[in-house]
């Protein structure tokens, strides 16, 4: 049983900022935070002040985590990025907003004295004497202090004050996790109100000294604990009156907060189990749950609905039969071919939640090529006659400026380049693709010929192929590399304007060249040949692609299986340092990393880089260690350099290490393991929301088949499925009751309430 908690962060866009370039103009992006720790980071959108983003992520951390803190920064290639503003959602806030807060939020000036980290470790004492009291106050030790100084550390002492005297520990250099063992005394008088201040600064020889954080603790409930030791976790000085907020433009943010409690597998199993049996009866079955579960989703909660659902029988190895089911149930209420798949149903969400799970590296291995070329060429592309600027492409010669029907004949001698190239790669993508993705789209192919069998619905199962393929899968990625992890930076002006054609142009092979998508651009028609041809390309490719037998599929199911997936690849720097002493020197090495759940492994290949590669690394590393049984409850996270570790500055390399191993931030990405008891615990939380609704439904059937009640008690079994279903949503929500993570937080013990 484990309580876990996650984050839907959506960065939509900013405006109104102000412009901290001499052209009047800004380059921002943003650095997302959970308590600190910076875990995102966004593309930067050049030139502009009101930039949209549209980025989005999905984060796991430790339910204990405090606030999410989104910084807009302003890009500087010569300087040091300036802060441009930030916006701060405590823990509390979002859980006051259970269906998550959305909207714009103002941009908040960044003050460093609220920019704080790290613990401290104190020893508090009240000794009694003969003649006074003393308040005894041992500075241990702190840990994961901010850095401050261009070296990555700081050079921190504590500074304490009580009752009009202050007193301050030594300064330990180059270090964010600084041990001092010094006690200080004050005199303490029985009944005195003042309270106990414990600052952390960094010192600077030159300029002022930079503030780490503070704790305050209560004396009057010290006298009557005597002794408290423990960690305390420093906080942001806020006696400082703040300063009126200038205008520094609006964040548009959606965020959600989930706090699940996951269960031991064994209590989801009979929800898992009903479920996996209506897929396996399909159609014939007489319970119909998953047409129920699909009636009465509301459309906003249609796509996480569908990924659960998705990624519980994909775990289970019944992906394709649940596809294949909500592929028939979608064609059994279909009557004009022209609207098959069209609308936000269950089957097309669940589809592309398929595609992006199952099928991203295959996008990746096909798209990646053409996407690089277009990037790297920045040609200048329109085929749009109104929208031809012939200022933006310079000079075709020495001095005669291009004409606009050189424009639009280079153009589309780009774009048909560019599209051939594509149709090629997909081409010779058969084999490539997983076997599951081919299955699925086999019995999508079928369904819909048995469906629509006439001659003038020939193309139509290859356009339910293409559909998904093209016009939900590959063409949103050309559009939009980034947010597929194609690129790490989204694309600039003319560079979105030649992807923007070129994912037009996917379509339209897409369509199967029908006219009605060539007549609302009739300014595409100069890349008709190369679609029509494509439209060739592209039937022959579905034709192979669906035609795998049951054999086929198993044997290459099996053959990956064996093999580990990766669950992250890419670039890492190796850090070798050569001799001792102040002579010593630094190198670098660059190594083609790939971990998987079972080891890491380096070689000598290059791979490009993709955008927050240090914390995608973290993220990954941390993923594969969850289960580790010998996971240490404390680290170095310097290294042993000479004769010292280069954190904490001990001579012990044996020594403990000075931070503890915690659950830090996880980012979810398309090839994360599956977490069956975390989707099945999803899955039951949206069915608890429709519980009076379903068991409303069961009483109207039953009342028309004149059938009993629903049965509460533990010993009976119904037939009815749906009946079934609301006896398991009982059994579960007892099980949540009566779990100690369900049960009703008990009331702190502890006296000093800021010790963590």
């Amino acid at each position: 049983m484990a309580k876990r908690s996650s984050l839907s962060i959506r960065i939509v866009e900013g405006k109104n900022l102000p412009a901290k370039d001499i052209t009047g103009s800004s380059d921002p992006y943003c650095i997302v935070k959970v308590d600190n720790e910076p875990i995102i980071r966004t593309a930067t959108v050049w030139k502009t002040l009101c930039p949209f983003w549209g980025e989005e992520y999905q984060v796991y951390l430790s339910p204990s985590f405090h606030a999410v803190a989104f910084y807009v920064m302003d890009e500087d290639a010569l300087s040091r990025d300036d802060v441009i503003g930030k916006v701060c959602l405590t823990r509390d806030i979002l859980a006051a907003h259970p269906k998550g807060f959305s909207g714009w939020a103002h941009l908040a000036e960044v003050d460093p004295d609220e920019e704080v980290q790290g613990e401290i470790h104190l020893r508090l004492e009240v000794v009694r004497g003969t003649q006074a009291c003393l308040l005894r106050c041992s500075v241990l030790e702190a840990r994961d202090l901010a850095p401050k100084d261009r070296n990555g550390a700081s050079d921190p002492f504590v500074r304490v004050r009580y009752n009009g005297r202050t007193q301050e520990t030594s300064v330990v250099k180059k270090s964010c996790y600084p041990r001092w063992n010094e006690t200080f005394e004050f005199e303490l008088k029985e009944g005195a109100a003042e309270a106990l201040c414990v600052e952390a600064w960094d010192w600077d020889l030159v300029s002022r000294n930079d503030f780490l954080g503070k704790v305050v603790v209560n004396v009057q409930r010290l006298w009557a604990a005597q002794q408290e030791e423990g960690w305390f976790r420093l906080q942001p000085d806020q006696s400082k009156s703040r300063r009126e907020e200038g205008n520094l433009g609006s964040l548009q943010l959606e965020v959600r907060l989930r706090d699940e409690t996951v269960l031991p597998s064994s209590c989801y199993q009979p929800l898992v189990q009903l479920l996996c049996r209506e897929v396996k009866l399909g159609v014939q079955g007489p319970g119909q749950l998953i047409p129920l579960i699909e009636e009465m989703t509301s459309t906003e909660c249609r796509q996480n609905v569908a990924t659960n659902l998705l990624k519980l029988f994909l775990g289970q190895g019944l992906a394709k039969d649940f596809l294949d089911l909500l592929f028939q149930l979608e064609l059994g209420r279909t009557s004009e071919a022209n609207t098959l798949f069209r609308s936000n149903s269950l089957a097309s969400k669940s589809m592309e939640s398929f595609l992006k799970v199952a099928g991203m590296r295959y996008l990746h291995g096909v798209l990646g090529p053409i996407i690089n070329k277009v990037f790297e060429e920045k040609k200048y592309v329109e085929l749009d006659p109104s929208k031809v600027e012939v200022k933006d492409v310079g000079c075709s010669g020495l001095h005669r400026p291009q004409t606009e029907a050189e424009v639009l004949e280079q153009s589309a001698q780009t774009l048909r380049a560019h599209l051939g190239a594509l149709l090629s790669a997909l081409s010779r993508s058969v084999r490539a693709c997983p076997a599951v993705v081919r299955a699925t789209f086999r019995q999508l192919f079928r369904r819909v010929r048995e469906r629509f069998p006439g001659a003038q619905h020939e193309n139509l199962p290859f356009i339910a192929v293409t559909s998904f393929l093209c016009l939900r899968f590959f063409s949103p990625a050309i559009m939009a590399p980034k947010l597929f992890h194609l690129r790490e930076r989204h694309a600039d002006a003319r560079t979105s304007r030649t992807l923007l054609l070129l994912a037009k142009a996917v379509q339209n092979v897409g369509n199967m060249d029908m006219q009605t998508s060539r007549a609302k651009e009739a300014w595409m028609e100069p890349l008709q040949p190369t679609v029509r041809q494509g439209v060739a390309q592209l039937k022959d490719f579905i034709t192979k692609l669906v035609d795998i037998e049951e054999k086929e599929e198993l044997d290459l199911q099996r053959a990956l299986s064996l093999q580990a997936p990766p669950v992250k690849e890419g670039p890492l720097f190796i850090h070798r340092t050569k001799g001792k002493g102040p002579l010593m020197s630094s190198s670098f090495k660059k190594l083609h990393f790939s971990l998987t759940t079972e080891a890491l492994s380096f070689a000598k290949t290059p791979s490009s880089k993709s955008v927050n590669e240090l914390n995608q690394w973290l993220s990954a590393l941390r993923k594969v260690s969850i289960n580790n049984s010998g996971l240490l409850g404390s680290y170095h996270p310097g290294i042993f350099r000479g004769d010292k570790w280069s954190c904490c500055h001990q001579k012990d390399k044996t020594d403990l290490g000075c931070d503890k191993t915690r659950s830090r931030v996880t980012l979810q990405e398309w090839n994360d393991p599956l977490d069956h008891d975390l989707e099945a615990q999803l899955i039951y939380q949206h069915l608890l929301g429709l519980e009076a609704a379903l068991r409303e439904k069961h009483q109207e059937l039953s009342a028309g088949a004149g059938a009993g009640s629903v049965p509460t008690g533990p010993g009976e079994a119904p037939e009815d499925p749906l009946a079934q279903l609301l006896q398991v949503l009982h059994d579960l929500r007892e099980a949540h009751a009566s779990s100690p993570a369900g049960s009703p937080p008990a009331e702190p013990t502890c006296l000093l309430p800021l010790q963590t």
